[in-house]
């Protein structure tokens, strides 16, 4: 499994309830997208950066995802470019489901 933490500043800062508003008008589109497992989006405490820490099943699922039209929709959206951080992932305890998963 791959996490990438993706990260991107704000023009302004912005409420958590504004926050909330706009990530919830995108996560319908990450919905049964192959091979993602799960999607974190968050704003910093001050509100002056984004983001989202998705967990993805590999890396070439998620490298199909972050494409130029893709930072080209994130600049569109957020003003600014996003920052990917790729991590091995080896292994994830999910106390939700009680399950230590590994691949």
């Amino acid at each position: 499994m791959i996490t990438v933490i993706v990260e991107f500043k704000l023009q302004k800062s912005m409420s958590v309830d504004e926050a909330r508003v706009i990530f919830l008008s995108t996560a319908p589109k990450y919905q049964a997208m192959p091979g993602l497992i799960r999607k974190y989006y968050f704003l910093s405490e001050d509100g002056c950066k984004a983001g989202g820490i998705y967990l993805w099943q590999s890396r070439p699922h998620a490298e199909r995802v972050y494409t130029e039209d893709w930072k080209t929709f994130v600049r569109g959206k957020y003003g600014s470019d996003p920052s990917l951080t790729y991590l091995e992932c080896p292994v994830v305890v999910d106390n939700t489901t009680q399950q230590i998963i590994s691949n």
